[in-house]
């Protein structure tokens, strides 16, 4: 049996496309069975509909500060659908602690930057500033604390001197759409587990011990 993932979005919905892109393929383990999002403006609905994946629009602006509220309802959407995973795409609202416990070890995010380096907003800027040579992307899971989850799996790609915070996006943005698929694939699969608030992974192939840069010639 497949689990039934929801995709929450609030803006373009890349990561999103990327997830249902590969949850079409007959042998992933997961399959989307709703995007949802907070904003009706949000670009990523229409993608998700071009690609036969069912939407809801629960308008986050009416609750105000009542984040309660506004997460009863989202459940109520996620009941209806029998969701098992949460994955985050972009998704602009904060959760309350409680609602993140109820999804702990189900609900999934990614951010730009190799964990635990550069949290929070302008990740490529604060990595250009520190004068990192290597950048990335994490997928993790949800903790109440912002960007603090246990990591499932990251991506990395060098940083070149010229990079700008934009041209460092687009390529960690590639790097993005590569990983949420596995780790997705990873969680669907009951190849994911949690041992004092560290992640650890079954199955895995081996990879190279390192990544080196600048490489000396």
């Amino acid at each position: 049996m497949k689990r039934r993932v929801a995709i929450l979005i609030s803006g373009r919905g890349s990561n999103m496309a990327a997830l249902i892109h590969a949850a079409a393929q007959p042998d992933f383990p997961a399959e989307v069975a709703i995007v949802i999002s907070n904003r009706a403006d949000a670009a990523g609905l229409q993608k998700a509909q071009e690609n036969g994946v069912a939407i809801e629009i629960i308008e986050s602006k009416p609750f105000g500060k009542d984040r309660a509220g506004f997460e009863a309802r989202l459940q109520q959407a996620l009941d209806a659908r029998g969701i098992e995973i949460i994955c985050l795409a972009g998704f602009m609202r904060l959760f309350t602690a409680e609602f993140v416990q109820r999804w702990y070890g189900r609900m999934l995010n990614i951010h730009p930057s190799l964990l635990p380096s550069f949290p929070g907003l302008d990740p490529h800027g604060q990595a250009l500033r520190a004068g990192v040579k290597l950048s990335g992307a994490t997928v993790h899971f949800v903790i109440p604390e912002t960007d603090a989850g246990p990591i499932v799996m990251q991506g990395a790609v060098v940083v070149r001197d010229d990079d700008t915070p934009d041209t460092l996006s687009t390529r960690i943005l590639g790097v993005e759409h590569r990983i949420y698929p596995e780790a997705l694939k990873l969680l669907a699969k009951g190849l994911v587990r949690l041992e004092d608030d560290l992640c650890r992974t079954s199955s895995v192939v081996q990879a190279d011990d390192a990544l080196i840069w600048p490489v000396v010639r």
